[in-house]
């Protein structure tokens, strides 16, 4: 090959090189170029992370029971010129409900998530049955659901109460595919040993929780989880087991901040939690691995 030829066919691979790299640097919304990040929506800011109300729209749909798990409600964005959503699946406790987390769907929906609050076939269902149906709904949501379209597949949590909880720290034991799981008041009497997770994992406490204490549960679950999984452990001061059930500002913050970071790989809410942000009025304990 003349010395010209050779030149120019390198500089022809050299630009099909180029193309392909900023195809793979690049998501769906040109968001995060550089860094592989879904980020949806404007740079954070702490009063927007404790906001009752995100940047985006919302609207609900009612789901009936079937597909393995007992309907529920389902919250998502409306805009769909950022691309597609991360999603996650929120599991009531023992005999409550979805009617009885109102707040979990708008609030975290309208930070840039699609969000199923789901019901459980029985609301005695054990966490062992409740994993089991969250998964069935997950899947559900993400394949199957009307808003199916809305989401990426590839950008999945789980999140729960009480058994609820229980029941999400067993998913995120049990798939590894997931991006993230928040259990808020964990309850879990046939183990202590969560120590398979490989998912960073975020555990909401509350300091006077009599139903499930957090030296039996919450922090007995957090430590057995390993430091390179990425975990953190938030303990809310002064407050029940029934937190969960309202818009507790503290609560909604850290587990919007945990799923932006993981689900969405969006670095701009590290700085909510790392450094630790330690204790104040309205948090007696934090814990973490520091992400990274």
């Amino acid at each position: 090959m003349h010395r010209r030829s050779l030149l120019s066919a390198i500089a022809t691979l050299l630009a099909i090189l180029a193309i392909v790299v900023t195809g793979i640097a690049t998501d769906a919304s040109g968001a995060g170029a550089q860094t592989g990040e879904f980020r949806r929506g404007p740079d954070p800011t702490n009063a927007s992370v404790s906001a009752t109300t995100g940047s985006f729209a919302t609207a609900q749909i009612t789901v009936r029971s079937g597909n393995g798990f007992g309907g529920g409600t389902i919250t998502y964005p409306t805009d769909t010129s950022q691309g597609t959503f991360g999603a996650f699946v929120f599991t009531p406790g023992f005999t409550a409900s979805s009617s009885n987390y109102t707040w979990v769907g708008p609030r975290v929906a309208s930070q840039g998530f699609v969000v199923l609050v789901m019901n459980t076939n029985s609301r005695f269902d054990m966490p062992q049955a409740r994993s089991t149906q969250q998964r069935a709904a997950l899947t559900w949501l993400a394949n199957s659901s009307t808003v199916a379209n809305r989401i990426d597949r590839t950008r999945l949590a789980v999140s729960g109460h009480s058994m609820g909880g229980g029941g999400t720290l067993i998913s995120a034991q049990a798939d590894s595919s997931l991006q993230a799981a928040v259990p808020l008041m964990p309850w879990n009497s046939s183990t202590t040993n969560f120590s398979g997770i490989r998912i960073p994992t975020m555990i909401i406490g509350a300091q006077n929780d009599q139903v499930a204490p957090v030296n039996q549960h919450a922090i007995p679950f957090y430590n057995s989880i390993p430091a390179a999984s990425e975990k953190a452990y938030v303990e809310l001061a002064g407050q029940g087991h029934n937190v969960a059930t309202t818009s507790n500002t503290t609560q909604a913050k850290f587990l919007i901040t945990w799923m932006k970071r993981y689900v969405d790989n969006d670095t701009r809410f590290e700085q909510f939690m790392c450094p630790n942000p330690g204790t104040s009025s309205t948090i007696s304990q934090y814990r973490d691995t520091c992400p990274g």
